[in-house]
């Protein structure tokens, strides 16, 4: 049986992939940068100092990364603070999981993103650790998010389980060593060669049982 399970935010508990991207394009928008069609895509698992400098030097956002980053995050979390878009069958996932194993939480989102969404949805006892990829050296589909998850869990990332629903997610955990259960993004699905990672794959977060992840080893069950 696993040690402990890792959830991903954006997709898994949220669905907020199209929110990021439309406050990203409002902000290329009102700054007179240019949009591109496949800038969703390439953004998707990047950390905020990525995704900020990529909005610089491929979206002609001519401010500062940081000024670029702070503008984007102050239009989600007004979205946010308006209604959360949690998943439906999501927040009962967590607190069934939390019952069984320790939790944390391995994020693309930023930090003060991650609190207002974990506080909000009434989900702060639920994780021993989240993580964001702005607090580690490479966003996804890098590990190291995965592996800082693992590491403030104090499980080896190999007895953890990872829940995950884009291609560069899938990647990430996968190179973390960790055992994968999709739950595909709609509105960004991965390849196929992604969600050929997963050791199972669900349509929604409420198909994620306890007795599902109790039946996977690790990474070998991918």
């Amino acid at each position: 049986m696993p040690a402990a399970v890792i959830f991903d935010l954006d997709g898994v508990i949220l669905d907020s992939e199209q929110l990021w991207n439309e406050c990203k394009q409002a902000v290329v928008r009102d700054t007179g940068g240019m949009w591109r069609d496949d800038a969703p895509g390439a953004m998707m698992g990047m950390s905020s100092p990525e995704w900020s400098a990529y909005m610089h030097d491929a979206l002609k956002v001519d401010l500062p990364p940081e000024v670029i980053n702070r503008l984007v995050v102050r239009r989600l979390e007004a979205r946010y603070r308006e209604a959360l878009p949690v998943l439906p069958g999501a927040q009962q996932a967590v607190l069934a999981f939390a019952r069984a194993w320790p939790l944390a939480l391995a994020s693309s989102s930023n930090r003060e993103v991650i609190d207002l969404v974990v506080e909000t949805a009434g989900l702060q006892a639920a994780f021993v650790a989240t993580v964001s990829s702005e607090e580690v050296p490479r966003g996804k589909p890098a590990p190291d998010v995965y592996l800082e998850a693992a590491r403030r869990l104090g499980v080896p990332a190999q007895e953890c389980v990872a829940i995950e629903d884009s291609a560069n997610g899938l990647r990430a955990a996968t190179a973390a060593g960790m055992a994968v259960i999709a739950v595909p993004n709609p509105h960004y699905p991965p390849d196929a060669e992604a969600l050929a990672h997963a050791a199972v794959t669900v349509a929604t977060p409420q198909e994620l049982t306890p007795e599902l992840v109790a039946g996977l080893r690790g990474a070998s069950a991918s």
